[in-house]
C-alpha cells in the first residue's frame, strides 16, 4: 500500500492530523470522529514515508485490547512485522523496560507483579506483623493510600504527615515498600513509579530511549494521571534547538470522566504549554450519531467553562428528536423503558443494539426487576447483576441467618466478614465438630461460644452474640427494617465506609432496603405468624425472590441481550438505541459533585459521554419520586435536561400518571383492604391521627392499619424515622 492509498477516505481534518510534520501536536478527537483510525494511520504514514522505523516509535494505549487492535490494523495496512514494536499500555511498556534493565532498577530478573488481590493480601500480612489495628486502618484504605501516593510520584519519605494517623499510614507505606523489595515483587502503581525513577536517575538509559523514540503517540490523553504525564515528558527529552521528541497526543477533554482514578484533565492544558504546541487539530465530524443527538450533546457540554472547545457535527442528517419521559416514580420509569424495549424489539431492533445507562450501579436494581418480570434477557456490562454483587450477598447472608441460623453456606460467608478474628483453624474446628456430631455449623458455634466470653464481640462468641441480637431485634419489625438491621448491625456499612471506593457499595446496600420495600408492597398478604415474627415468612419469600433473580434469566454467552451499564462503563461503546435513566438532581449530577471544585463539570462530561453513545435514538427519563434509603424521595429534573434546546426534544407525556407496575404505589404504603371491617375497627385500639410513642422510634402519629385481631399491623409516621409498619401485639405503643 503506497502513501496516497493509505490516506484514502480521510476527511480534511483527519488528513491534516495524520500528515503533520515533525512536531508535538494535540488532536482533539470528539466522540465517534475516527480517532483510532487517525492514530493508527499516523503510525503507518510515518513508517511508510521513512520518517521512522517500526521500532523507533512508542505508542501508548489505555487497554491491552486497544493495543492489539492497533497492531492488527497496522498489519493490514503495511507489510511489516509488528512483533517487536513498542505498542501497549503504560503498565505493559514499563514492565517491558524494567525487565530489560532489572539490575539498574534494583529488581530481580524474575520479579513478579502483584494484582489487586495479591497486593491487599500482602498489606494485611504486613499490618499483622506490625500489630496495626485493621479496624482503625482498614487494609483497603491503606492500599488506596499507597497507590494514590505512588500515582503522584511520591515515596513514603516524601509524603507529608499531619497527625498521628497519617504518620502511621506513612510508616505502613514505608514498611510495605521494604517488604516488596525483599520479596522481589511490584504492584501496578510501582511499575510506573519504578520505571520513572529509573529514567530520572540513570542518564545513560534515559538518553538511549530518548534517542530511540523520536515519535511518541498517546491515546486517550485526557485520562492520563500526573505520573504518566511526567513519564512521557522524560521520554520526550529536553526542549533544545535541535528539537525534542514529538508527542502526538490524541484525546477529548470533554470525555475526561475518571478523576476518581487519578485522571487529570489539566494534563492537556499543561501539554499545550510545556511542549509549546502549535498544532491543535480538532476532529469534529462525527460518524456515529444523527445531528439531533449531537446537537443535544454540544448544548450540554458548552456549559462547561474549562474546556479546549469543539463542536461535533455530522453529514448523516437530523434523525429523530431526543425523547424525554417524565415518570411517576422509579417503578413507572422502569416499566416505561421495558415497554419501549418491547416495541423496539417488535420493530426489528436487536436487544444487543439497545443500552440502558445509569449514573450509579445501585440504580440497576429496579431496572433489573422490571426486565426479569418481563422475561427480557439482559446482561450487566462491566459489572455484576444486583443480587450477585458481593456486598448484597453479604447482607443477604445475614438476613438468611436471621431467618435460619442453621444455613451453613450463609454462616461460612459472613462468620468472619467484616473480620472479627476468626481464622482458618477455628473454622476447621467448627466444621469438624459439626461433622462429628451430625449437626449444623451454628450448633457447633453455639457450643464453641459457650466456652468463651461473648461480651468481647470478637471471634466465634462475638459472632454468635451478633446473630442472636439480630434475631431478637428482627421480631416485630418490617422486612425493610430487617434489611436495614442486616446492613447496619452486621458492620457492613461501617466496613464499606472505610473503603476508598465504598460509596457505590453503600448505595447498593441502600438499594437492598428499597428492594425490600418494593417486595413488601407486592407481597402484602403475608400475615404475622403465631410466634409474632412479623418479617419471618415475608423474609423467607424475599430471600427466595433474591435467589431467583440472581440465578435465573441470566443471558447466556453469545445470546442476544439488552445491555445494562453505568455511564463510566459505557465510554468507548456505541448503540443504536440508548436509554439514560434517573436524570434528577442528586443522581445526575450526583449530589457529591456540588461540593467539589470541579465536580459539576465532570458530571456534565459524564452526561456528554452518555448522550454520545447513541447512534439513532436517544431516550432521557426521570422520576418525580424514587425510593432512597427505604424512604420516598421527591426529585426535580436534572439541570442537564434544561440545557438541551426544546426544538431537539420530543416530550412523550405531559403529565405523568401512575402506571401499573410490579407492585403497588409505594407513595401510599400498602393497605390490604380498601374497606375497614367492623372486626378490624373493634380490634384496633388506636385511632387514625392519634399520637403514640415507641421505645426505639420515638413519637409518631398513627396513619393506617391492616390485618385482623390476631395479626394486626399498624402504620406510624415517626417524623424523622419515617413511616414504619409495626406488629400491634409486639410494638408496645403508648399514648402520648
Amino acid at each position: 500500500m503506497n502513501a496516497s492509498t493509505l490516506l484514502d477516505g480521510l476527511n480534511d481534518k483527519q488528513l491534516e492530523a495524520v500528515t503533520l510534520p515533525h512536531q508535538s501536536a494535540l488532536i482533539l478527537a470528539g466522540a465517534g470522529s475516527g480517532k483510532t483510525r487517525v492514530l493508527t494511520t499516523r503510525i503507518a504514514w510515518l513508517i511508510q514515508t521513512g520518517q521512522v522505523s517500526p521500532l523507533g516509535l512508542l505508542a501508548v494505549t489505555f487497554t491491552n485490547k486497544a493495543a492489539k487492535e492497533m497492531l492488527t490494523r497496522l498489519t493490514s495496512m503495511l507489510p511489516i512485522n509488528t512483533r517487536g514494536m513498542w505498542v501497549g499500555t503504560f503498565h505493559g511498556l514499563c514492565n517491558r523496560l524494567l525487565r530489560a534493565h532489572h539490575r539498574e532498577a534494583q529488581l530481580p530478573a524474575t520479579f513478579q507483579i502483584f494484582d489487586t488481590a495479591d497486593q491487599l493480601s500482602a498489606i494485611k500480612r504486613l499490618m499483622k506483623a506490625m500489630n496495626v489495628d485493621d479496624e482503625k486502618y482498614p487494609p483497603k484504605q491503606v492500599m488506596g493510600y499507597i497507590n494514590s501516593c505512588k500515582e503522584e510520584g511520591l515515596r513514603a519519605h516524601a509524603v507529608e504527615a499531619y497527625d498521628a494517623h497519617s504518620q502511621r499510614m506513612r510508616e505502613i507505606f514505608e514498611e510495605y515498600d521494604k517488604q516488596c523489595q525483599r520479596e522481589g515483587v511490584v504492584d501496578f502503581a510501582e511499575l510506573l513509579l519504578r520505571c520513572y525513577e529509573l529514567l530520572s536517575r540513570d542518564s545513560t538509559i534515559r538518553q538511549h530511549y530518548q534517542s530511540r523514540f523520536k515519535y511518541i503517540l498517546v491515546d486517550e490523553f485526557q485520562d492520563t494521571n500526573r505520573l504518566q504525564y511526567l513519564w512521557l515528558k522524560l521520554l520526550a527529552g529536553e526542549q533544545q534547538a535541535s528539537g525534542r521528541n514529538c508527542i502526538f497526543a490524541v484525546g477529548d477533554d470533554d470525555q475526561s470522566i475518571y478523576a476518581f482514578r487519578g485522571a487529570r484533565v489539566g494534563n492537556m492544558r499543561d501539554f499545550e504549554r510545556d511542549f509549546a504546541v502549535q498544532s491543535i487539530v480538532k476532529l469534529e465530524q462525527n460518524y456515529r450519531s444523527y445531528s439531533n443527538i449531537l446537537d443535544a450533546a454540544n448544548a450540554i457540554i458548552t456549559h462547561n467553562r474549562n474546556r479546549l472547545g469543539k463542536n461535533l457535527w455530522t453529514a448523516a442528517g437530523k434523525g429523530e428528536p431526543v425523547r424525554v419521559y417524565e415518570a411517576y416514580n422509579d417503578i413507572d420509569e422502569a416499566n416505561f423503558i421495558v415497554d419501549e424495549v418491547k416495541s423496539l424489539h417488535a420493530e426489528g431492533h436487536g436487544l444487543g443494539e439497545v443500552a440502558l445507562l445509569y449514573r450509579s450501579n445501585a440504580q440497576s436494581r429496579v431496572l433489573e426487576h422490571a426486565l426479569f418480570s418481563a422475561n427480557l434477557p439482559y446482561r450487566v456490562y462491566g459489572g455484576l447483576r444486583f443480587f450477585e454483587r458481593a456486598e448484597i450477598k453479604h447482607a443477604l447472608a445475614y438476613m438468611r441467618l436471621i431467618a435460619n441460623p442453621h444455613d451453613d453456606t450463609a454462616l461460612l460467608r459472613v462468620i468472619n466478614f467484616p473480620t472479627r478474628g476468626i481464622g482458618a483453624r477455628s473454622l476447621e474446628q467448627l466444621q469438624e465438630t459439626a461433622r462429628s456430631q451430625g449437626g449444623s455449623l451454628w450448633q457447633a458455634a453455639l457450643q464453641a461460644a459457650g466456652k468463651g466470653d461473648a461480651i468481647k464481640a470478637k471471634g466465634i462468641p462475638g459472632f454468635v452474640a451478633l446473630v442472636k441480637q439480630m434475631q431478637e431485634e428482627a421480631i416485630g419489625i418490617t422486612l425493610p427494617e430487617v434489611a436495614e438491621l442486616a446492613t447496619g448491625l452486621s458492620g457492613l456499612r461501617t466496613f464499606y465506609q472505610s473503603e476508598k471506593e465504598g460509596e457505590d457499595r453503600i448505595a447498593n446496600l441502600d438499594e437492598l432496603i428499597n428492594a425490600a420495600v418494593a417486595f413488601t408492597n407486592q407481597e402484602i398478604g403475608v400475615q404475622v405468624d403465631e410466634n409474632g415474627e412479623v418479617a419471618q415468612s415475608l423474609l423467607t419469600q424475599f430471600l427466595t425472590h433474591a435467589s431467583l433473580e440472581a440465578g435465573e434469566h441470566q443471558a447466556e454467552a453469545g445470546r442476544e441481550a439488552l445491555q445494562l451499564m453505568t455511564v463510566h462503563a459505557a465510554k468507548g461503546l456505541e448503540f443504536k438505541v440508548v436509554f439514560i435513566s434517573g436524570l434528577e438532581e442528586g443522581l445526575c449530577p450526583h449530589e457529591q459533585s456540588l461540593y467539589e471544585a470541579a465536580g459539576l463539570e465532570e458530571e456534565r462530561r459524564l452526561m456528554y459521554v452518555a448522550v454520545t453513545r447513541a447512534r439513532q435514538r436517544l431516550y432521557l427519563s426521570y422520576a418525580q419520586s424514587r425510593l432512597l434509603h427505604g424512604q420516598v424521595r421527591y426529585g426535580i429534573p436534572s439541570r442537564f435536561l434544561d440545557e438541551i434546546p426544546d426544538e431537539l426534544i420530543k416530550r412523550l407525556n405531559a403529565k405523568p400518571v401512575a402506571r401499573s407496575g410490579y407492585g403497588q404505589d409505594y407513595n401510599a404504603m400498602p393497605k390490604v383492604m380498601s374497606k375497614t371491617s367492623q372486626e378490624q375497627k373493634s380490634a384496633m385500639p388506636w385511632k387514625i391521627g392519634q399520637s403514640v410513642a415507641h421505645a426505639k422510634f420515638g413519637q409518631g402519629v398513627v396513619v393506617s392499619y391492616e390485618g385482623n385481631a390476631n395479626d394486626m399491623r399498624v402504620q406510624v409516621n415517626f417524623g424523622r424515622e419515617g413511616l414504619k409498619w409495626l406488629a400491634l401485639e409486639y410494638a408496645k405503643l403508648e399514648a402520648v
